[in-house]
């Protein structure tokens, strides 16, 4: 039983530093922060074609626009 109950409260606290965590971003990441990871996932892109990407997928505030439309999928 206690075993059960030291599992139980160890799952509970890392639940809950993972939210903390979570909730302690800033917000959407700006294109020029995600250029460096988006250049080398997608190296024979333009930077213009990296840059309208991102805002297909984020718009151009950098906020999530829901979910990606199959049209938006196929450009890239």
């Amino acid at each position: 039983m206690k075993k059960a109950a030291g599992g139980l409260l160890a799952m509970a606290l890392a639940l809950g530093a993972g939210t903390v965590v979570l909730a302690d971003t800033n917000g959407p990441l700006t294109f020029d922060q995600m250029l460096p990871h988006m250049k080398s996932m997608h190296p024979n892109l333009s930077e213009q074609q990296l840059q309208d990407m991102y805002n297909a997928c984020h718009g151009g505030n950098g906020g999530k626009t829901g979910q990606p439309s199959q049209t938006m999928m196929n450009r890239f």
